[in-house]
């Protein structure tokens, strides 16, 4: 009987190198973690999540999850822009009560600069809504926020999603027309980049 001759095996961990990954100039250029790679190249696409308390120290915002996305390696250094964030479904429960009414309003959005995103606002109410309310407030809603992002360019708007200025621009704005307890922007996405 013949013997198999094993295949010795390449270790391939021992080629790859440690790439530091850092924060877009709007949030700071931060570090937000460390990754190996065998190429530079295979760094870019790669997704990064980091908290708003990673990146500015403040406990309040430990809620809101930031998603960046590797498009440029200098060195040993890869940079990040942002295509989205999140907050945590944990937070949003904890929001919603007996007797309110829940109003999402996911809208697409264009920016002055171009920009295509996706943000998706929550309005909670401050007691029970009709659906006809519900309708009116949500369609409000989503025109006050096309509004604002057509005024505004991706950084800013950017800006003012995640340090919540957008949301109380809504609800100050909203709240003449139905009562409201919360406004939240709970998720965002970057749908197109200017070409």
């Amino acid at each position: 009987m013949a013997k198999a001759r094993r295949r010795r095996v390449r270790d391939t961990w021992k080629e790859k190198q440690w790439y530091k990954i850092v924060s877009p100039k709007g949030f700071g250029e931060n570090e937000i973690g460390n990754t190996p790679a065998r190429d530079p190249e295979l760094l870019l696409k790669r997704r990064v999540d980091a908290t708003m308390r990673e990146l500015t120290g403040d406990f309040s915002k430990q809620y809101v999850k930031l998603k960046f996305q590797v498009n440029s390696v200098a060195g040993d250094t890869a940079g990040t822009k942002f295509i989205g964030h999140q907050v945590t479904t944990d937070y949003v429960r904890s929001m919603i009560r007996r007797g309110t009414s829940r109003i999402d309003a996911p809208t697409i959005v264009k920016t002055k600069d171009g920009y295509t995103m996706k943000i998706h606002v929550l309005a909670i109410t401050t007691r029970r809504a009709k659906s006809s309310q519900q309708k009116y407030m949500r369609e409000t809603i989503q025109e006050l926020l096309t509004n604002i992002a057509a005024d505004k360019g991706f950084e800013q708007l950017i800006e003012g999603v995640v340090t919540g200025k957008v949301a109380s621009e809504i609800y100050h704005k909203a709240k003449k027309i139905y009562p409201l307890k919360r406004v939240e922007t709970i998720k965002t996405k970057v749908l197109e980049e200017p070409q």
